[in-house]
């Protein structure tokens, strides 16, 4: 059911890019469980996957907990992001898990964790967004 969300719109290359796949959600309880892939091209010179690609995928789990705990009815538009890396991460699979903390007419409050395969949190976020009805984007 919630997959149906997704299919309603074309896939970001962002999301493409990222590996992002729906794993499971509860629309309401308004979260979202999204896979993604950190690729060996994600890589800092450290070797460990560049922080701002982390970013990206917290933020791509927490605009989805949005679209699904509206029905598929509102979309994110960042306005405010907090990333905290917990720990350096590896290439391979990552869940990403976004929860709608608040959500008002305008604007929502949400957080997310990143973890690795092993089940160890790599990072973790907070974001605000305003909430855009669906049509304004079908529109555009």
């Amino acid at each position: 059911m919630h997959a149906a969300i997704f299919d309603r719109f074309p896939k970001p290359p962002i999301a493409k890019l990222l590996g992002w796949r729906l794993i499971d959600a509860d629309s309401k309880a308004g979260w979202a469980r999204i896979g993604f892939e950190a690729k060996p091209e994600f890589l800092n010179p450290a070797g460990f996957v560049q922080g701002g690609i982390l970013a990206a995928m917290l933020d791509d789990a927490m605009g989805p907990a949005v679209l699904i705990a509206s029905g598929g009815a509102l979309y994110t538009v960042s306005i405010g992001l907090q990333v905290s890396f917990l720990a350096p991460a590896k290439p391979g699979p990552m869940i990403g898990e976004g929860k709608v903390v608040q959500m008002g007419k305008t604007i929502a409050f949400m957080e997310a964790s990143l973890t690795d395969s092993e089940g160890s949190v790599i990072a973790r976020a907070t974001s605000n967004a305003r909430l855009v009805p669906v049509e304004r984007l079908q529109a555009a």
